[in-house]
């Protein structure tokens, strides 16, 4: 099984006759995504060759959509543009945009954020600066290597791609039924919370894999969640423990104020929700394994 996206899921690409949109792209279809199109208004009505898949290149999201029954857009589209991207993808009610691109402003994500929670949560957003989600077998939008993997029993939600794709190694003889790179900027559209909801309800996933880090105070809400709500098994790990107080690390949403949104508070709140916790990406991999051991 899977969550937000399959092999029946038709894939558009925003920005796709872009350096970074042609590249990913190509690696996207080397995986099995179905791409049915890209947009950009200033080459409508050519097409892209893709090692002999020729994509139509279309002039918006809404008439990417009529044509070709589009659910997914991937966005590669520059941080000074994306806003109006997103925009445009909420507008043609799109059921899923991953925003892939780094250095949008926190105005403007919070902007679209607000436009697609007021036109009625029709379109969910992915990110911005993530990596993207991929079903491994199935389908992949967006940045996250598709050879590392193979489809399995754990789902995986995280913060931080460079960690996504570490996880998704270190596990890779047992596999996974989706992963999900969620964003590490101050305002995202899918939560932690969002995709722990998806993967209780999914009957494949049967361990769920929970990256965090340092700033803000999602894994802890996170963890309130899973007390409540989750019955699988959950392990987790915060990156950002030698973090010095105040200083922002890698990620915007990654600063720390006093006590609030250090790594030490999220790993106590997570295991106050039974979540085993690892003290590095190895030991968080080999507490996964341990328990699907049994």
């Amino acid at each position: 099984m899977a969550i937000f996206l399959t092999k029946e899921s038709k894939v558009i690409v925003q920005g796709m006759t872009g350096a970074t949109g042609m590249k990913h792209t190509k690696l996207m279809l080397g995986d099995g995504t179905n791409i049915v199109g890209g947009v950009n208004p200033r080459k409508a009505g050519t097409t892209v060759d893709f090692d002999g898949t020729s994509v139509p290149v279309f002039g918006s999201v809404a008439e990417a959509m009529k044509e070709t029954g589009a659910d997914v857009s991937v966005l590669f589209v520059p941080p000074a543009f994306a806003k109006a991207a997103v925009v445009e993808a909420i507008d043609a009610e799109i059921p899923l945009a991953v925003v892939i691109t780094e250095g949008i402003a926190v105005h403007d994500s919070a902007a679209f954020y607000a436009y697609a929670v007021e036109k009625g949560g029709k379109t969910r957003i992915i990110g911005p600066n993530c990596p993207g989600l991929i079903t491994p077998g199935q389908s992949n939008a967006g940045i996250i290597p598709g050879d590392i993997t193979k489809p399995g029993k754990i789902g995986l939600v995280s913060k931080s791609g460079t960690l996504t794709y570490q996880m998704m190694y270190e596990l890779r003889d047992i596999g996974f039924s989706s992963a999900v790179g969620i964003g590490g900027d101050p305002v995202i559209g899918t939560t932690h919370i969002d995709c722990l909801k998806a993967f209780e309800a999914d009957p494949e996933t049967e361990l769920i894999v929970m990256i965090g880090e340092i700033g803000g105070d999602a894994e802890e809400r996170a963890a309130d969640f899973i007390k409540a709500n989750v019955t699988k098994p959950v392990v987790g790990y915060v990156a950002g423990f030698t973090a010095p107080e105040g200083k922002t690390m890698g990620h915007a949403g990654a600063i720390v104020s006093g006590s609030s949104g250090t790594a030490q508070a999220k790993k106590e709140a997570l295991e106050a929700a039974g979540v085993q916790v690892g003290k590095t990406p190895t030991e968080t991999a080999k507490l996964a394994r341990a328990i699907l051991a049994g």
